[in-house]
């Protein structure tokens, strides 16, 4: 007797619980269906992107469109010196102030054109070359 209904216990438990979890896998699998639709593809995509990443491959940008990054931008090279130099280096050299400036190209080339004040009320005119820096 305790034989059939460890038996009779053990056979409910079994097909009770699969009875139980049928019913719900029923109801389930529309849900499963679209959530295994979407997931696969998108685990897919995340894999294989992080993987180009770790490995420095370019994966082109969806939709077919072939954009570029942008350029990476250089430093501007400092050739030559800016107007502010050129005005301290002027007043420094002829002990005088500045009055007016002037930029001006003179055969492709950019050259400022200083006026100066000294304190004895000589006006002078200084040309510099913007490229080198040379005063004439």
């Amino acid at each position: 007797m305790i034989g059939e209904l460890f038996v009779m216990a053990r056979w409910a438990l079994f097909y009770g619980a699969h009875i139980a979890f049928q019913t719900q896998s029923v109801k389930l699998a529309p849900v499963m269906k679209k959530f295994r639709k979407g997931l696969v593809p998108a685990l897919l995509v995340m894999g294989l992107a992080s993987f180009a990443q770790a490995h420095g491959i370019s994966i082109p940008p969806p939709g077919g469109t072939n954009v570029q990054p942008p350029p990476r931008v250089a430093e501007p090279r400092r050739d030559g010196i800016s107007l502010d130099e050129a005005v301290r280096r002027a007043e420094a050299q002829y002990h005088a102030r500045v009055v007016r400036t002037d930029v001006q190209d003179e055969d492709g080339r950019k050259v400022y054109v200083l006026k100066l004040l000294s304190d004895d009320g000589r006006v002078i005119q200084v040309r510099i070359d913007a490229a080198t820096g040379r005063m004439r």
